[in-house]
């Protein structure tokens, strides 16, 4: 599928090219401003944390097992605990609320709805509230590879993601596939 106003080679390629892309209605902004190497650290730790924890939280939820083994219970707590501390940390931050936004993200980048428009190759990072039920963000680096007019005639910006390290790679893909399935499974049940 292509966007509007976007070229084959553009910022859809560079964004999403053939990975997999989820449409979702979620509080998020993106925060231009350059990071230096530990923030860009900090970031890359808090968000494994926070992705891996969500994982296994949300994928103990699902299980149709009865009850969870010991070890999984064990991982279930602690993951509980690292979700427990993010929002702690979170609160204390106290960053208010961002807009809800509807928005398109892969592993690779995001294209989300902006108040104004951005400049091509502003760096800065994109904060999104990867669950409902969990108010503390995810922040990933980003820069803006592109900058236009959506479908509802206000800005939107195409942000590629990084750098990003290999584990909080991994970790993004692994949520993305989780939302996209859980997606699936709601169409199906809607029929």
């Amino acid at each position: 599928m292509t966007a509007a106003g976007m070229t084959a080679g553009g910022p859809f390629d560079t964004v999403f090219g053939d990975t997999l892309a989820c449409d979702e209605l979620r509080p998020a902004a993106f925060l231009p401003g350059a990071l230096d190497q530990a923030q860009i650290q900090a970031l890359w730790t808090r968000g494994e944390m926070l992705l891996r924890a969500l994982a296994v939280v949300e994928d103990s939820a699902s299980s149709e097992e009865g009850e969870p083994p010991a070890d999984h219970a064990v991982l279930r707590i602690e993951a509980k605990l690292d979700l427990l501390t993010a929002l702690v940390a979170t609160l204390a931050g106290n960053h208010g609320a961002d807009p809800l936004r509807a928005l398109r993200w892969s592993s690779q980048g995001a294209c989300l709805g902006v108040d104004a428009s951005i400049p091509v190759g502003t760096v800065g990072r994109l904060r999104i509230q990867p669950a409902d039920w969990l108010p503390s963000p995810l922040e990933l680096t980003a820069t803006v590879h592109g900058c236009d007019i959506g479908s509802d005639g206000k800005p939107r910006v195409w942000l590629r993601f990084g750098p990003l390290s290999a584990a909080l790679g991994a970790a993004l893909e692994r949520h993305l596939f989780r939302v996209h399935r859980r997606a699936v499974a709601e169409s199906r049940r809607a029929r």
